[in-house]
C-alpha cells in the first residue's frame, strides 16, 4: 500500500469529499548509498562506520548498491561515468503527438526554451507549426548525468520544455478508481449544474501561495515585537446528504449572483462619475 501525501476534503460548493492523496509517480533511478570500503558497511553522517566505530576518510568511501537488505555490491565511480549518457549539445525530435493526447500526469518540470539570434527563424517556424496542429514534440535529453523524456510545446508565443515522467515511473494503487457506488441522475444532473454555476476562465494570477504571504506576515510582526495568537484550524464536516448539499450549494450560489448583478450598477456608476 503507497503511503498517503495527504489527507482532507475536496469541496466545491456545500458538498464536501474526503479524500486521500497518492503520489501519482516517482523517480524511479537507481539509489546508490555511502558505504565503508573495507568492511562494506552504509557509513552514517558523519562519515562514520558503525562496523569499525571510527570515522572515515574520504578516500575510504566508495558508492555501493543494496541489492539486499544490508546487502551492498560496490561500483568504481569509472564505471558508472562509462553509462552515464553523453550531454551532448542536440536535443533530437523523436516524433510529434497530439498534445491533448498527453496526461498532464507525465509532466515533472518545466523551462522556457529561448533561441539565439540565429536560431529565431526556425523557432518561429516551429511555434507556428505547433501552434496550428496542435501538435508537440517528444525528445530525449541528457541533462546532470541522466536521460530525460521532454515534451515541446507552444505557450505564451514561445516554445516550454517540461521534462516527463517514464512510463515505468508511473505508480498504481490499488484502490484507485475502484469504487462501485451508483449515483442517481437527478444528482448527476444537480452536479452538473453546480458544475456549469462554478465554471469561468482559467487566470492564473487570481492565485498566489496564501501560506506564504501568512508566513511573512508572521516573520513582519514578530520582528515587530508583537505576539501572534494561533488559529485553530477548522474542518469541513464530510456531507450525508448529498441532494440536500447539492440543491443548497446552486441557491446559494444564485444569490451570490443576484448580489454581484446589484453592486455591478453602482461600481460603473461611480466609474462613469470619476472619469468625469
Amino acid at each position: 500500500m503507497a503511503a498517503t501525501a495527504w489527507r482532507g476534503y475536496l469541496s466545491f460548493g456545500l458538498v464536501s469529499i474526503p479524500l486521500k492523496l497518492y503520489p501519482a509517480a516517482r523517480g524511479a533511478s537507481i539509489q546508490f548509498h555511502q558505504v565503508h570500503k573495507k568492511c562494506r558497511t552504509r557509513l552514517r553522517r558523519p562519515l562514520y562506520c558503525p562496523t569499525c566505530q571510527r570515522l572515515v576518510e574520504q578516500d575510504e568511501v566508495a558508492k555501493a548498491y543494496e541489492y539486499e537488505k544490508g546487502q551492498y555490491l560496490i561500483l568504481d565511480d569509472n564505471e558508472i561515468k562509462k553509462l552515464a549518457p553523453e550531454t551532448g549539445g542536440t536535443m533530437e525530435i523523436a516524433e510529434f503527438v497530439k498534445l491533448a493526447g498527453i496526461d498532464p500526469l507525465y509532466f515533472e518540470t518545466s523551462y522556457f526554451a529561448v533561441p539565439d539570434k540565429s536560431g529565431a527563424k526556425p523557432y518561429r517556424l516551429l511555434v507556428e507549426a505547433l501552434e496550428k496542429t496542435g501538435m508537440a514534440g517528444l525528445a530525449k535529453v541528457a541533462m546532470h548525468r541522466r536521460e530525460y523524456l521532454v515534451v515541446i510545446r507552444p505557450h505564451d508565443n514561445g516554445l516550454t520544455l517540461h521534462t516527463m515522467y517514464f512510463h515505468n515511473e508511473i505508480r498504481e494503487v490499488a484502490e484507485y478508481g475502484k469504487d462501485d457506488v451508483e449515483v442517481k441522475p437527478q444528482e448527476i444532473k444537480l452536479a452538473t449544474e453546480l458544475v456549469s454555476s462554478l465554471s469561468t476562465d482559467f487566470k492564473p494570477e487570481k492565485y498566489r501561495d496564501e501560506y506564504q504571504a501568512r508566513v511573512q506576515a508572521l516573520l513582519d510582526r514578530k520582528l515587530k515585537g508583537e505576539k501572534v495568537a494561533v488559529a485553530t484550524e477548522r474542518k469541513p464536516a464530510p456531507v450525508i446528504d448529498m441532494m440536500e448539499a447539492l440543491k443548497k450549494s446552486l441557491a446559494k450560489r444564485e444569490r451570490e449572483k443576484k448580489r454581484a448583478a446589484q453592486h455591478a450598477p453602482a461600481r460603473s456608476t461611480r466609474m462613469r462619475r470619476k472619469a468625469s
